[in-house]
């Protein structure tokens, strides 16, 4: 069968124009990279476990109430999403110190923050997704006040939500990373989640040993990246079909 024109190319992932108008199809690549793409490798298989985690992930926000522009899985790597126009923003979530924010606020990696924090970084690969503040967002344009409003708000609600999913498989969620979109429904448009939620886009430490389950593994050159992102799949119940089979549920960790 011919293959679907390309719309995009990213990182980690590819879009191809979708089977209907107002669709796309998301396919997860196995490449990995970090620091601005100046790290690469290839590691097999995360594709898979990346599409099935945020497949379950989305499908459990979905079914809160939370809009996304997730449809359903096609196939190991593949998922049919709603088109939507990204807003050039990432949107990070903080529970606990670490990564950049550690560093910045010279705050000992793996300190509880006093309440959640919202960061926003615009999305330029060539300035490096620099920190902006909600001035900046406003005053070029990238987001309206009512759709930073908008975002806040389910951003929060996430969190809340994920972050007690993990925590009954015994992971930490520390923080994690989201982007959003427009959907236009006629004249009608609303936000939406978009992009992904794997452990590429989240800190995801063991609830007891604090051990990393997430890319920092690759950043900080930790081996077992794969391994540990089956771990998750495994607590959350979902593996690749080659693996596990279908849908079992979570797995309550205690």
């Amino acid at each position: 069968m011919k293959r679907r024109r390309q719309i995009y190319e990213g990182k980690a992932k590819i879009l191809y124009e979708g089977p209907e108008p107002g669709t796309v199809i998301q396919y997860f690549k196995d490449d990995t990279t970090a620091f601005d793409a100046t790290k690469k490798a290839t590691l097999d298989g995360k594709g898979v476990l990346n599409n099935r985690i945020s497949e379950y992930l989305m499908s459990q926000l979905n079914a809160i109430g939370v809009p996304t522009h997730f449809v359903r899985r096609l196939n190991m790597r593949e998922q049919l999403v709603k088109e939507v126009e990204i807003i050039p923003l990432e949107v990070v979530v903080r529970n606990i110190a670490a990564g950049s924010l550690a560093k910045r606020l010279g705050i000992d990696e793996g300190t509880p923050l006093p309440r959640s924090i919202i960061e926003y970084f615009y999305k330029n690969d060539k300035l490096h997704d620099p920190w902006v503040s909600e001035e900046h967002i406003t005053a070029f344009g990238w987001a309206a006040p009512q759709d930073l409003d908008d975002m806040v708000n389910l951003s929060i609600r996430i969190n809340d939500f994920l972050s007690g999913l993990f925590m009954g498989v015994g992971i930490k969620l520390v923080d994690f990373k989201l982007e959003f979109g427009r959907l236009w429904e006629n004249d009608y448009m609303r936000i939406v989640l978009a992009d992904e939620i794997s452990p590429d886009s989240c800190r995801l430490w063991d609830a007891q040993s604090n051990e990393k389950m997430d890319k920092d593994r690759f950043r900080r050159d930790l081996g077992g990246v794969v391994e540990a992102y089956s771990e998750v799949a495994k607590r959350l119940g979902i593996m690749p079909e080659s693996v596990q089979g279908e849908v079992k549920g979570p797995v309550l960790v205690r």
